[in-house]
């Protein structure tokens, strides 16, 4: 069985050995002017290579990439997603072309991790009224062996409304119990794993794609979501990467169900992952994120049972996660960090109890009463709806 550790060295080697030299990890927050808070995928550092403008390092290049995303908060606790997770890529600049990318992924796959090629289904774009039908991507399959499925928005990928775009390729690995059935898009048992996008195009504002001067071919392939698979687990939960938090949690705090599990170990190790980044919980702008997932941890964590303290977290799990994200920050920092959010939002539940308790919300809440509460009293909606929940009374 591999680890994660010798997933990334597998991967990475495998690439380096063809020509492709290793760009570094980079911060989970974003450069300066990017109008996105934090790093979301593996080619968001890349973005002006892909561009046009020459790397450093060449036209092929492979690394591993921290990502943050918000945008799926609330499927955190599911079998496939969380908040800080990491991409492996690999990235041809002008160099080859798609058909060489998919056959070095399928020979990854298939020899260098052993997965069965009758466990995989891939899907391919079938064109619409502006671009035809990707033909190099959909021979490359047939020749391969590997079932096809064509879509049109499923495998069209783009950078926003404007900018870079082009038809992509995503290889799917069946995770359910018996022969494989259906395709990507019947049966949710089918997992993307790994994603080409041959980017070819921007898109303009009027709609219209300008040809790129320099096609590329930027890969993704999501760590845990693999390790999920060549571990045979159920979900990402239970790779090795959490398998130190889902031993200790239940010794700190007794008996979790598997939803809290999940997103308890989730929303503390990636707001880990942010402190280490430099980022620190504030009202607003980036510091916002790990202030709501550090107290939708303890949100949790308090509706069994109040007496719960992030000052039971031992010093070892903040330092594995640090290392594993290859963060230099000071754990005994990021646990008083971690600490001091949460005596605020203890402080802020005190003082949100007392103003939710008033007789003017003595019904179901409405969406004025939602407006007033954090208009007035800086309460977000979030957290009135578990002061709600404490009290009994419904919101509609």
């Amino acid at each position: 069985m591999f680890t994660t550790e010798q997933t990334v060295h597998t991967f990475l080697e495998f690439f380096r050995e063809r020509g492709h030299h290793v760009t570094p990890g980079g911060s989970l927050v974003s450069p300066p002017g990017d109008p996105v808070l934090f790093t979301t995928s593996g080619m968001h550092p890349l973005t002006p290579y892909l561009m046009g403008r020459p790397h450093p390092l060449g036209s092929r290049l492979t690394g591993l990439q921290r990502c943050l995303r918000t945008t799926d908060l609330d499927e955190v606790g599911d079998d496939t997603h969380l908040t800080v997770f990491e991409m492996l890529g690999s990235w041809s600049l002008g160099d080859y072309g798609g058909p060489r990318s998919l056959s070095w992924g399928f020979e990854l796959l298939r020899d260098g991790f052993g997965i069965d090629p009758g466990l995989m289904h891939v899907t391919v774009f079938g064109g619409d009224e502006q671009v035809g039908p990707d033909a190099d991507s959909l021979r490359t399959w047939e020749e391969a062996g590997v079932p096809v499925e064509s879509t049109t928005e499923e495998n069209w990928w783009s950078n926003g409304p404007i900018g870079l775009c082009g038809p992509d390729s995503e290889i799917f690995v069946w995770t359910g119990s018996g022969t494989p059935c259906g395709t990507p898009t019947t049966d949710d048992r089918w997992s993307e794993v790994w994603n080409h996008v041959m980017m070819r195009y921007v898109r303009q504002s009027d709609g219209s794609l300008e040809p790129l001067p320099r096609p590329t071919v930027d890969t993704g392939l999501g760590l845990e979501r693999l390790m999920r698979v060549l571990q045979g687990k159920k979900s990402v939960h239970e790779i090795d990467l959490f398998q130190p938090w889902r031993g200790i949690l239940p010794e700190l705090w007794g008996t979790l169900d598997e939803t809290s599990m999940r997103l308890v170990s989730d929303h503390l190790r990636s707001g880990i992952a942010i402190l280490g980044d430099g980022v620190t919980p504030s009202p607003n702008g980036r510091g916002y994120v790990p202030r709501r997932l550090i107290r939708r941890a303890l949100t949790t964590l308090w509706g069994d049972e109040r007496g719960r303290s992030l000052s039971d977290l031992p010093i070892e799990l903040i330092e594995q996660t640090l290392g594993h994200f290859r963060q230099s920050c000071d754990p005994v920092e990021v646990r008083s960090v971690l600490l001091e959010e949460e005596h605020r939002f203890g402080q802020l539940l005190e003082r949100g109890r007392k103003v939710v308790s008033h007789s003017r919300f003595t019904g179901p809440l409405t969406e004025e009463d939602y407006r007033y509460l954090h208009d007035t009293h800086g309460l977000p909606r979030e957290l009135v709806v578990y002061l709600s929940s404490e009290s009994g009374r419904l919101s509609p």
